[in-house]
């Protein structure tokens, strides 16, 4: 039995890669910064490392004796200028592992992360790889495509109204999406397999928000059409989803850089592997609730 660190296990994608590992016979260790929400999972077996992913003394406790290691950049929609709280997650990492170094580590990377410029929320995945694309050991990189989840809070609403809001177009335009249980399985799959060197997985299927909405069409058994948000409508529709006025920015490169097509799959030397979990899977649990 092999011992793996998870990194987020009380979200979606450590979730699920924390229960494929279980599923598979293997200990798990976690940490979390939250111990009362993570308690489901010391009640599977899973070993808790408590303290913050800036902390390099807990990363290093996490990191020591284990036979790879799952590490992210916790998601901040909202970030401070200059992004801070991923800097210091990245450096904290790379501190960690450069000390106590595992012998494979994955980390999820994000569609685009090769760029250098013009990222917005995408530049914690690129300091990501950048600060780990030294480490002597195996590394893989997964860049995910955007996660179906996030449009499970607006389905309702998209229902109700006949229409699915999409910060992407125009509405014909594909751009890779991907479930979070589907980069799970990748993730644990990755640190159940022997490979050398660095390895970077383009993780994700092509899809329009036509196609997305006709996956609510689908499940909630009426029409339901996509409508692109235009550029110049993008900052106000986002302080309208909770981001702070001032602080929409880095959501807006983001988005901007994908509907130009600056942030894309196909990058040469990467792996593509597309979702095998359709947007129909994710949201019907949500509509059908």
């Amino acid at each position: 039995m092999a011992t793996y660190v998870v990194a987020g296990i009380t979200g979606n994608v450590g979730g699920a890669a924390a229960s494929r590992l279980l599923e598979a016979g293997h200990a798990v260790r976690a940490l979390v910064r939250n111990l009362e929400k993570a308690q489901p999972w010391a009640e599977r077996g899973v070993e808790l490392v408590h303290g913050e992913f800036t902390n390099v003394a807990a990363l290093e406790q996490a990191f020591t004796g284990v036979d790879g290691a799952f590490v992210m950049v916790p998601p901040n929609v909202a970030p401070e200028p200059g992004m801070p709280d991923s800097r210091a997650v990245v450096d904290a990492l790379r501190s960690a592992l450069t000390r106590i170094t595992p012998p494979k580590v994955v980390a999820l990377s994000s569609i685009g992360s090769e760029q250098t410029s013009g990222l917005g929320l995408i530049t914690a995945t690129h300091w990501l790889e950048q600060a780990l694309s030294g480490l002597t050991v195996p590394v893989a990189f997964v860049r995910a495509g955007g996660f179906y989840e996030n449009d499970v809070p607006g389905l309702k609403g998209a229902v109700a109204s006949g229409t699915l809001y999409s910060l992407y177009g125009p509405e014909d335009r594909a751009y890779p999406m991907v479930a979070t249980a589907d980069i799970g399985a990748t993730v644990a799959e990755l640190l159940l397999t022997e490979w050398t060197g660095r390895r970077i997985i383009e993780l994700g299927t092509p899809m329009t928000p036509t196609q997305l909405a006709a996956a609510v069409s689908e499940v909630a058994g009426r029409t339901v059409t996509a409508r692109s948000i235009p550029a110049e409508h993008l900052a106000a529709t986002l302080e309208r989803f909770g981001i702070p006025k001032g602080r929409t920015g880095p959501m807006e490169e983001m988005v901007n850089g994908i509907n130009t097509g600056w942030i894309h799959f196909g990058v040469p030397g990467t792996e593509a592997r597309p979702g095998t979990t359709g947007a129909a899977d994710v949201y019907r649990p949500y509509l059908q609730a």
